[in-house]
């Protein structure tokens, strides 16, 4: 055992006396695989944080959430121009289920309105996402208030002007003074200010923070979801420990009854899950992960290439010394963890240089982006290590190997 040991130190101190010999040599090695395993953790680590960040905006809605529409949220084999094709979800569609819908906690129903100009006093801020909805989506989504209050069922159903303001909102149009209370105009129409949400940060789409919230039959009163082409949904939030498939099932069959629909007809309609989104963001998230591993991948070969190469080179370069070691006793193994260490050596200093630029840039946009916490993983920083270990191993076994079989006598005179 202390033999093996006497020789992993012999082996481990000829490769680091090679590498300070070589500083150009060894600089130009690091910088190969320093590129390739600083490129796959920084591109894991911000699909990681891309990935973290989307699911903690999605985290207090409940998967099973239902959408009822005429979109689909994601690829479906209906052609485009019969889903153009569809009527459009209306506030009556969203009475209807009220009425016929059992085993739901919460419900709403939204139109999707685009960008709005809000003004208070001399204060303008454009381009703010104003989502018409009733009150059911304060428990769908479940918002936190922070000042005042969100409208009630009442006010919802008779349209009242009043409005709930997004945090980033609420800043950037009133500074540092309590918009509760306060009325600015919307759509060209004075609405009273009665709440302020929460922050809860950046996430997929547009945050809350950006947006405003308004009765859903307030906006019905000038822009109707179907006159105006303006598209409305029904957002269902089932009760828990039900069973979804044939609640979902049931809704489908009751919709499809309101509608007209025959046996033989299709679907004029979606019903989209938040479950069905989460698996379709998974698979770009997947999708980013393996495109990151193949862009990635190439700067890891040619630094494996690299680093083999320089170490055909330092085995051409030391054939004369080699000769003399194994001359003077040295046994093939020693020849052979002289150079492996070598190899091993430059691509582990190579990666934990490049995990190092890795945190640093993490940090850097941390600071610089406020709402997005870039991660960094232990997992991620135990791939780096382990791909720079398996890049030295890989790149050096070739080289270190042909150098232990030289012949010593043919070595000696080829060195000379």
């Amino acid at each position: 055992m202390l033999v093996y040991l006497r020789l992993f130190k012999e082996s481990f101190s000829f490769a680091i006396n090679a590498l300070r010999n070589n500083k150009l040599r060894t600089f130009l090695s690091l910088l190969g695989i320093t590129i390739g395993i600083f490129s796959i953790i920084a591109v894991l680590a911000a699909v990681d944080s891309l990935d973290r960040s989307i699911k903690d905006q999605l985290s207090g809605l409940d998967k099973n959430t239902m959408y009822l529409t005429k979109y689909s949220f994601g690829p479906t084999e209906v052609p485009r121009w019969q889903r153009e094709n569809f009527p459009q979800v209306e506030y009556n569609d969203f009475e209807f289920i009220q009425r016929n819908i059992t085993d739901y906690d919460a419900m709403a129903y939204v139109i999707f309105g685009g960008s709005e100009n809000l003004k208070y006093e001399a204060n303008t801020v454009s381009g703010v996402t104003v989502t018409p909805v009733s009150n059911g989506i304060y428990d769908i989504e479940n918002f936190k208030v922070e000042k005042g209050r969100f409208y009630t069922e009442s006010e919802s159903n008779s349209g009242a002007p009043v409005i709930v303001l997004g945090s980033a909102t609420a800043v950037n149009l009133f500074d540092n003074i309590n918009p509760v209370g306060k009325t600015i105009r919307v759509y060209g129409r004075k609405m009273s200010v009665i709440g302020v949400l929460k922050k809860v940060g950046s996430g997929l789409g547009d945050s809350p923070d950006e947006r405003a919230y308004v009765p859903a039959n307030f906006v019905r009163r000038f822009k109707n979801g179907g006159a105006d082409g303006l598209p409305g949904a029904v957002i269902i939030k089932p009760k828990k420990n039900i069973d979804f498939d044939a609640f979902e099932s049931v809704l489908k069959q009751k919709y499809r009854a309101y509608r007209g629909l025959k046996a033989d007809e299709p679907d004029n309609f979606f019903v989209n899950k938040l479950s069905g989104l989460t698996d379709f963001i998974d698979g770009i998230i997947g999708f980013m992960n393996g495109a990151g591993w193949v862009i990635s991948g190439f700067s890891l070969l040619v630094g494996g290439f690299g680093i083999a190469n320089i170490m055909f080179v330092s085995v051409r370069e030391r054939t004369n010394l080699i000769g003399i070691q194994k001359s003077l006793g040295a046994k093939n193994k020693f020849i052979l963890f002289q150079f492996l260490f070598e190899a091993v050596i430059l691509s582990v200093l190579g990666g934990l240089i490049g995990i190092v630029l890795v945190w640093l840039v993490s940090l850097a946009a941390t600071a610089a982006v406020t709402d997005f916490e870039f991660i960094l993983s232990f997992y991620n920083i135990f791939l780096g290590f382990s791909l720079s270990t398996f890049i030295g191993l890989l790149s050096g076994v070739i080289p270190a190997f042909s150098a232990s079989r030289l012949d010593p006598v043919e070595a000696i005179r080829t060195g000379m």
